[in-house]
């Protein structure tokens, strides 16, 4: 499993490269990354991330799975704690035989990372950490975990 996580920002580049150095013996066809960067908007500083990692784990398991099926595999990055303005908070990458596959695991696994995956996010604005609830998604049979605040 290639779930990895983070305290703060994520230095894209060196995490690219070791998930490219690291498959590029594997004979995948295609190396598709997509990379979050923390937006300037609404007068925010930056985000901060609270994860359950135990339900993350089994999403990101059955995912695996899934891309397993097609030959496929796929890397995710993602952090806790305080993102600042313009930094990496996810990446994620799928490796595959046919880029066809790639191309469509990204924006599935993406999509559904932003809809199911149990990551609570706040703004961080005037030093204070307040969640985002107009920009979160309650999760699927979460019961209280996955409520609007």
């Amino acid at each position: 499993m290639s779930l990895e996580l983070y305290d703060g920002g994520l230095d894209v580049p060196t995490i690219l490269k070791k998930w490219y150095e690291s498959e590029v013996q594997s004979n995948y066809g295609a190396f598709i990354p997509f990379v979050g960067t923390i937006r300037d908007e609404d007068g925010i500083t930056g985000l901060s991330f609270d994860i359950y990692e135990p339900i993350l784990e089994s999403w990101f398991e059955a995912w695996q799975e899934k891309a397993k099926a097609k030959g496929a595999m796929i890397k995710m990055a993602h952090s806790r704690g305080d993102v600042m303005l313009h930094q990496s908070s996810y990446i994620s990458a799928v490796f595959s035989p046919k880029r066809r596959v790639a191309l469509e695991f990204i924006d599935e696994f993406v999509e559904d990372f932003k809809a199911s995956a149990p990551i609570w996010k706040y703004d961080l604005k005037d030093g204070k950490r307040i969640y985002a609830k107009d920009r979160s998604t309650a999760i699927d049979g979460s019961g209280i975990l996955g409520e609007k605040l």
